[in-house]
């Protein structure tokens, strides 16, 4: 069982992840000019010539940020500069530590929304994440009978109107994390798999495949960062203590 220890506090000066630790921490990627251009200079020249292709200038600045912010968390715990984290990236694109990296056996995933970033932590287990700004979506059912678990959709349209739109965002968040998790994005159906949804019950992953003993593997939480937002994480494993951290350096 996942226990939530810490919510959103400010983190110790030494960090310790054992293999029962899971460390979230919540960054604003809206951030001053200097700060932007100091963390450009930790990424590589392939990030850097990923930042030169968006379009809008808020998204090329809030990719670098993410970014830099995500080697400097991970620099934390292997004890390097940010500019040393390689990454490698599996078939999906999801990414994990170079092979020089990774007798730390980190694991990690990251996602962000508007102007928020959430990053997770492990070790030695495999850990996705997601998170989404909460926004009007008339054509919700639509998009459930598309891509939600039949259980899942009938649910959601038997929800009054007040509720109907927290439980969408509920269930896209706890399945992103599963499918990042598994390091298979979106190419694994997201029907495939169901998870609950209705407003005011835990996150669980409900069954896979039809399989109720395949779900009990995983573990799903969801992460209330800030308001308008709605958060998941997913780990493999029973057990697990969280910490949930601001990142404010």
């Amino acid at each position: 069982m996942l226990e939530q220890s810490i919510l959103w506090g400010l983190p110790p000066a030494e960090l310790v992840l054992s293999n029962d630790d899971v460390h979230v921490w919540c960054a604003v990627l809206d951030q001053p000019a200097g700060r932007v251009e100091q963390l450009a200079q930790t990424l590589s020249d392939d990030e850097k010539a990923r930042s030169d292709r968006f379009y809008f200038e808020q998204h090329k600045k809030r990719f670098i940020v993410a970014r830099g912010y995500l080697r400097t968390i991970l620099s934390r715990y292997l004890n390097i500069a940010p500019n040393l984290v390689n990454f490698s990236y599996g078939s999906q694109g999801k990414p994990a530590l170079a092979e020089d990296l990774a007798v730390s056996k980190l694991q990690f995933n990251v996602s962000h929304s508007q102007d928020l970033a959430l990053y997770g932590v492990t070790r030695d287990r495999a850990v996705g994440i997601d998170i989404e700004y909460i926004r009007p979506m008339a054509d919700a059912e639509q998009l459930a009978e598309r891509f939600f678990a039949a259980k899942e959709a009938e649910i959601l349209r038997s929800l009054s109107e007040h509720q109907k739109q927290q439980a969408f965002f509920n269930c896209w968040t706890r399945k992103e994390a599963y499918v990042k998790a598994c390091g298979a994005g979106l190419s694994q159906p997201l029907n495939q798999f169901e998870v609950s949804l209705i407003p005011g019950e835990p996150a669980k992953l409900l069954s896979i495949a039809g399989s109720k003993e395949a779900a009990a593997n995983w573990q799903l939480q969801d992460l209330k960062a800030v308001d308008g937002y709605a958060g998941a994480i997913a780990l493999s494993g029973k057990d697990g203590q969280i910490n949930c951290w601001q990142w404010l350096e």
